[in-house]
């Protein structure tokens, strides 16, 4: 006989797989940014950012050559409990220091060619000062426990809250142009991560799902690259965000056996 419909009943989904695939919008809180090397250490105070969404083309967001240039969210997740996951995931944002503003000023520069950027403690961000991304990009590895409750339940869809909280590294591609120095734009693993999150899930047929969440969280960089791996110039910051994302995919209801039957 077919379960009826519930509402906020009970969930086993023990030894369940999922693996989903989103995107996702970012904001950042302004951020002092520190920048050391040979002959020069300053600070940059209150530096704003913003996220870089691509805009939305059929090819550019689903093209495998091409899937990972918007900004993503990628997780696997395993069901350790009846409604308890822990789950595996990158969050592929991106961050894009705002230019052509003044920002506060402190510390020394190498020479005097930008000092007339320089006013009452104050500079002129300009690319040809600083140019400074993590766009390829701002890449937050890291893993996560999930809690769910079943909102509604029928046996063709169900409906369902969670939460979640974790840790992770930073592995930023940042892309930074720095008084004049050859852009550098490679990998580094730049720092770690702590967030929390509250979401719906929708799940539909057992086999697939839509999610939509909000993450806020922290990020502390003190070994940002920004002049190549064999200098030793470098920047370091933390920030707040907070992020929006939606995803699709796939979960693998294989449940664990008790005395022979399956739950």
């Amino acid at each position: 006989m077919a379960v009826d419909a519930q509402w906020l009943g009970d969930m086993n989904r023990q030894g369940e797989w999922y693996f989903g695939w989103g995107w996702n919008r970012s904001h950042y809180s302004a951020s002092d940014i520190h920048f050391t090397g040979s002959n020069y250490d300053f600070t940059l105070l209150d530096i704003s950012a913003n996220d870089r969404q691509s805009k939305f083309d059929v090819e550019l967001y689903f093209k495998p050559s091409t899937i990972t240039i918007p900004q993503t969210n990628m997780r696997l997740g395993y069901f350790l409990q009846k409604n308890l996951a822990i789950s595996l995931g990158v969050d592929h944002m991106k961050y894009v220091m705002v230019n052509h503003v003044t920002a506060g000023f402190e510390g020394t520069l190498p020479n005097s060619d930008y000092d007339q950027l320089i006013d009452d403690g104050k500079i002129l961000l300009h690319p040809d000062f600083l140019l400074f991304e993590h766009t390829d990009g701002l890449n937050y590895i890291n893993t996560e426990l999930e809690y769910f409750q079943s909102i509604f339940n029928s046996p063709k869809f169900q409906f369902n809250g969670f939460a979640g909280a974790g840790i992770g590294a930073m592995l930023p591609k940042s892309n930074v142009t720095l008084m004049g120095s050859p852009k550098n734009d490679q990998f580094h693993l730049a720092g770690y991560g702590l967030d929390a999150k509250l979401g719906l899930e929708f799940v539909f047929f057992k086999y697939f799902f839509i999610r939509a969440e909000m993450k806020k969280g922290f990020i502390n960089m003190p070994d940002i690259v920004t002049r190549g791996n064999d200098l030793n110039d470098r920047a370091s910051q933390h920030f707040f965000f907070t992020e929006w994302d939606g995803m699709f995919g796939v979960t693998m209801p294989i449940h664990v056996k008790r005395g022979g039957t399956e739950n």
